[in-house]
C-alpha cells in the first residue's frame, strides 16, 4: 500500500522527485500522521477493544465470535466483511494455525487491512496532462480535498495543476473551489454561472493544455446517490472529457464522509455504477466516524481507499496505509 506521497503517486521518472522531502523528514510526518489517527479514533477504537482483546480469545466457543461480529458491523465494517474475516479467523483458531489471544488479535488486523489492499491503490500521473475528476455528495469535503490534492501534486511533485470548476449547481461552489487554487498555487478555469458542467469540463481541458497544466482536476456538482438526474450527469461530463481527450478520466476520485457509516457504502456503490471510480478519498475520520466503512467499501466492492483526512489543514489528507488504518481501528 502507499505510505507516502512518492509511493501514491505513478510519475514513470523511476523514483522519487525532486521536489521530495529527505527520506527521516517523511518518516516522522507519517509517523506523526499516524499518531493523529489514533487519537482520533479513540473512541470508536476504544468501544472495540473493549470486546477484541486478549481475553476474548481465551474461550474460544460460539460466544466468542458472536461478540467479535458484533463489534466489527458496530465499527461500520459491514455484515458481509465482517462474516468473511470472522470465518477465516475461527478456522485458524479452530485448526490450531493461530493459537493465543495476542496471536489472535494480531492476526485480525492483518485480516483487516489485507481487506483494505484491494485494487490498485496508486495515482497514474504519467499521463501528459493527467485528468482527475472528482465526485461526491455535497458535504463530503470534496471540494476542500481537491485543493488539498492540488497543493500535494505541486509540493510533492512539482507539477503544475489546473482546477475546472464544473460544479455549477451549488452555490458557491466556485466561488470556494477558486480560493483554493489560489492557496495551492494551482491555475483555474471557471464557466459564467449556469454554466453547462460538461462545457465547462471541456474548456478546462482546453486550456489547461494550452497552458502546460501537468494535471487538470475537474470538480463535479455535488450530488446526493438518489438523484437520479444529476447523476446522469456524471455520465454526460465523462463523456464531454473524453471528447477532449479519449483516454480520460485517468482517475476518478469518490469522496465519503466516513461519519455517514454504512450509508458511504451504498453512495459508493451507486456512484461506482454512473462512473467508473478508480478510487475512494475518505474524509472527516476526526469527528464521529467509526472508520470500518473504508473496510466494507473495499472489501464488497473491490474499491481502494487511496486518501484518507484527519482535518482541515493541508497536511491532514495523506494517502491511506492499510496496515496503519487497521492497527489504529483495532489495535489497544
Amino acid at each position: 500500500m502507499a505510505r507516502d506521497w512518492t509511493d501514491l503517486f505513478l510519475t514513470g521518472d523511476g523514483g522519487p522527485s525532486a521536489a521530495a522531502e529527505p527520506e527521516p523528514e517523511q518518516q516522522e510526518k507519517r509517523r506523526g500522521f499516524f499518531r493523529r489517527l489514533r487519537e482520533n479514533m479513540s473512541k470508536p477504537r476504544e468501544a472495540l477493544t473493549t470486546e477484541i482483546q486478549a481475553t476474548l480469545f481465551d474461550t474460544l466457543d460460539e460466544e466468542t465470535w458472536e461478540r467479535l461480529e458484533e463489534a466489527l458491523i458496530m465499527a461500520d465494517v459491514g455484515a458481509r466483511t465482517t462474516a468473511g474475516v470472522v470465518g477465516t479467523l475461527e478456522d485458524e483458531a479452530t485448526s490450531g494455525k493461530v493459537e493465543g489471544g495476542p496471536a489472535l488479535q494480531e492476526r485480525l488486523v492483518e485480516l483487516l487491512a489485507g481487506i483494505a489492499r484491494t485494487g490498485d491503490d496508486h495515482i497514474d500521473v504519467r499521463h501528459e496532462p493527467t485528468v482527475i475528476m472528482a465526485v461526491g455528495v455535497n458535504g463530503t469535503g470534496k471540494t476542500t480535498t481537491i485543493g488539498k490534492l492540488a497543493w500535494h501534486l505541486q509540493q510533492e511533485l512539482g507539477k503544475k495543476v489546473l482546477l475546472g470548476a464544473a460544479d455549477t449547481f451549488r452555490a458557491a461552489a466556485v466561488e470556494q473551489l477558486q480560493l483554493w487554487a489560489e492557496r495551492s498555487g494551482a491555475d483555474f478555469v471557471s464557466g459564467p454561472e449556469g454554466s453547462d458542467p460538461g462545457a465547462v469540463a471541456f474548456d478546462a481541458i482546453a486550456k489547461g493544455r494550452e497552458r502546460g497544466a501537468d494535471v487538470i482536476i475537474i470538480d463535479t456538482a455535488g450530488r446526493l446517490h438518489t438523484q437520479d438526474d444529476l447523476m446522469a450527469e456524471l455520465t454526460k461530463v465523462r463523456r464531454v472529457i473524453q471528447k477532449q481527450m479519449p483516454d480520460a478520466p485517468h482517475e476518478t476520485l469518490l469522496t465519503v464522509d466516513a461519519t455517514t457509516g454504512q450509508n458511504g457504502l451504498r453512495q459508493a456503490k451507486l456512484f461506482s455504477e454512473a462512473v467508473p471510480v478508480d478510487g475512494i478519498v475518505l474524509t472527516k475520520l476526526d469527528g464521529t466516524a467509526k472508520g470500518g466503512i473504508a473496510l466494507a467499501i473495499a472489501g464488497e466492492l473491490g474499491i481502494p481507499v487511496k486518501l484518507i483526512g484527519i482535518g482541515e489543514s493541508l497536511e491532514d489528507l495523506r494517502p491511506f496505509d492499510a496496515d496503519d488504518f487497521a492497527r489504529a481501528l483495532v489495535a489497544p
